[in-house]
């Protein structure tokens, strides 16, 4: 058994490069040598996002708090709340964050598969994200 208490895991902010507007990324849990899933808490203030990406093994979203928005390449922008759980298949270029009027927060879970957990790609538009 491991306990990986909460005090010894920092807030830390969601880089520039990866994300729009202000995100904090609290690590939940880190792979381990027997596993290949690591997870996130990640709040995003309203009007934040990330760009868009994909995961080699998929990612799955729980969402615990606030009302936020996800958006699959090709489909439209979806609203999701707390309780709701969205997974994003390996390889599908998605986008997701907070709606712009309230702040969302997320558990995320992704694996990493061939040394990667996730491909970073352009920014989400302003003009994208109003859609």
């Amino acid at each position: 058994m491991e306990i990986v208490w909460n005090e010894q895991l920092n807030s830390v902010k969601g880089p520039e490069d990866w994300f729009t507007g202000s995100v904090r990324i609290d690590p939940l849990f880190q792979k381990k040598e027997a596993t290949r899933a690591a997870g996130a808490s990640v709040t995003f203030e309203p009007g934040a996002r990330t760009a868009w990406h994909t995961h080699p093994a998929g990612q799955t979203l729980i969402v615990t708090s606030g009302l936020g928005w996800v958006q699959r390449e090709g489909g439209p922008i979806e609203e999701i709340r707390p309780g709701d759980v969205v997974w994003f298949a390996p390889g599908e270029k998605h986008w997701h964050g907070a709606s712009p009027g309230k702040a969302m927060s997320h558990i995320a879970i992704q694996e990493e598969l061939d040394g990667k957990v996730v491909d970073w790609m352009e920014k989400v538009t302003d003009e994208q994200y109003r859609k």
